[in-house]
């Protein structure tokens, strides 16, 4: 009887995770799909805490997962394409608020870890030159990780930097024993965001970072290039039209010179090439007053001069 209860208790808890994940993903229309491997569960529960205000954080097995989202195709096709993303350790974070925000809040909360033998290095590890504090019997474990060592006042000093650990390769037991020794804890975890979801749209995090201004200046660089192609093979279209206008008055303006046609447009140049002394003093008025002195400073000038020569009509220096 009591073994017949707990199914029922496991089937009902199954049936309100479904609900709940489906009442989500009806409710957000955005949301993070996260790793959490070596997340413990008292950080799980700070990250919960600090996105409560933002943000739903939802962990559950990913055959469930898999199961709710399937049985939900029907209501959202578009959640089809979450499906290949949830492998390995994974959770989800739903927001209605901008991603760029609730990722940083989801990244800021990390904690340090020490190095475990056998785990990926999720970034280099480097020690730098130090009295290590150890006594001399340790020497002989130096040596078998081949680091330069010497002995100062009585303790083991490393001599140089040293890349211990490479990003991405396993931690090695004496790597492992040797950090923890100097009570160094090289790793942070947290949360990882692996992809992002957005209103039927599966993307990478990286695209968060891409800017309004990159945006116009990549949409600004393939205009110019079909602008360019269009005037190249002289097939029109709206982003060379505005070039084959300029161009073509360019060209009539080129004829209205030569000949004795004449419009509006080519009046001015035909002025100039007729008598270009008028455009010259155009041109040399503004440089003409810009190099002429203000006048106070004319004045200042003048009473200098005038002190000057004051000083010459004394007859005699200022030591004589």
């Amino acid at each position: 009887m009591i073994h017949k209860m707990g199914r029922e208790d496991k089937a009902t808890w199954k049936a309100n995770y479904f609900l709940r994940l489906v009442q989500l993903l009806e409710e957000f229309p955005k949301c993070f799909i996260v790793g959490v491997d070596n997340v413990g569960s008292k950080q799980m529960q700070q990250i919960r805490q600090s996105l409560r205000q933002d943000a739903q954080l939802l962990m559950g097995k990913n055959t469930m997962i898999r199961k709710a989202i399937r049985g939900h195709l029907e209501s959202n096709p578009a959640l089809e394409k979450i499906l290949p993303h949830i492998k390995g350790n994974v959770g989800f974070v739903f927001t209605n608020i901008d991603l760029v925000d609730i990722r940083e809040k989801i990244l800021e909360n990390k904690v340090k870890a020490p190095a475990r033998a056998g785990a990926l290095a999720p970034l280099d590890v480097k020690i730098p030159p130090q009295n290590t504090g150890l006594g001399p019997e340790k020497t002989s474990f130096f040596q078998a990780l081949s680091i330069p060592t010497k002995i100062s006042k009585g303790t083991i000093e490393i001599l140089n930097e040293i890349h211990l650990i490479k990003k991405d390769d396993r931690v090695g037991a004496s790597e492992a024993t040797l950090l923890n020794m100097l009570n160094i804890s090289p790793f942070t975890y947290g949360l990882k965001i692996r992809q992002v979801y957005d209103s039927g749209t599966v993307f990478s995090p990286e695209i968060l970072d891409i800017t309004p201004e990159d945006l116009r200046a990549k949409f600004l660089e393939g205009v110019r290039n079909v602008a360019s192609v269009s005037l190249a093979i002289g097939y029109p279209t709206i982003a060379s039209a505005p070039h084959s206008i300029v161009n073509g008055l360019k060209n009539l303006i080129a004829i209205a010179v030569e000949t004795d046609i004449n419009f509006k447009a080519a009046e001015k140049t035909k002025e100039y090439l007729k008598d270009p002394s008028k455009f010259a003093s155009a041109v040399a008025a503004p440089a003409a007053a810009a190099a002429s002195p203000k006048k106070g400073d004319a004045k200042k000038e003048e009473k200098k001069e005038e002190s000057e020569e004051e000083d010459e009509d004394m007859g005699f220096g200022l030591f004589d």
